[in-house]
């Protein structure tokens, strides 16, 4: 069951045509085959090693939507016929009369260095600010993983601190801010 709503991101010259959708049951095997890459479990905080796993973090993701406090995006690849899945997105800490929330990504091995964590997160950065009227958000990931650090500058996140190691993080982390655009 959907819950949410479907995003666009046509194709770049640097990042092929995506859509940023909500996760679905059938979605779990794929999510199972993502998790089992060591980087992605090593920056992760939630394990999806087995089925049952699978459906429960499917299940809070779903939750999460009808709370309103936070919005996961399967970000697929279009192809006749089907779908691949090759990243994650999710905005999350959203709290009405707050100004500020918090954004995070994976990105699924096999479509790693194609621009694909870039184009989802900048397309959910924009939907985040026109949505919720946000002035800013955050961008949270952990000194060694440098690759987010190069996603957070493509897509106008600028490092505003490092911040200390805090459970379940065990090493000190970056917090990058994109301010929201100026009125039209």
């Amino acid at each position: 069951m959907d819950t949410g709503p479907v995003l666009p991101a046509p194709a770049t010259a640097s990042a092929p045509e995506l859509v940023l959708r909500p996760w679905r049951d059938t979605d779990a095997e794929a999510l199972l085959a993502a998790y089992r890459d060591p980087v992605l479990r090593r920056h992760t905080r939630v394990p999806v090693t087995n089925p049952a796993e699978a459906r429960r973090w499917l299940a809070g993701t779903r939750a999460d939507w009808h709370a309103g406090r936070r919005f996961s995006f399967a970000v697929v690849e279009p192809h006749p016929g089907e779908a691949t899945l090759v990243a994650n997105v999710v905005l999350k800490n959203v709290a009405p009369g707050t100004p500020g929330a918090e954004v995070g990504y994976w990105t699924a091995a096999p479509a790693r260095g194609r621009g694909i964590a870039a184009h989802a997160l900048e397309t959910l950065s924009r939907w985040a600010f026109c949505r919720f009227g946000l002035s800013r958000l955050d961008l949270l990931h952990q000194v060694d993983n440098p690759a987010s650090c190069r996603v957070a500058e493509k897509t106008g996140y600028r490092l505003a601190e490092v911040v200390p190691a805090r459970p379940p993080f065990p090493r000190d982390g970056h917090r990058h801010v994109r301010w929201a655009p100026p009125p039209a």
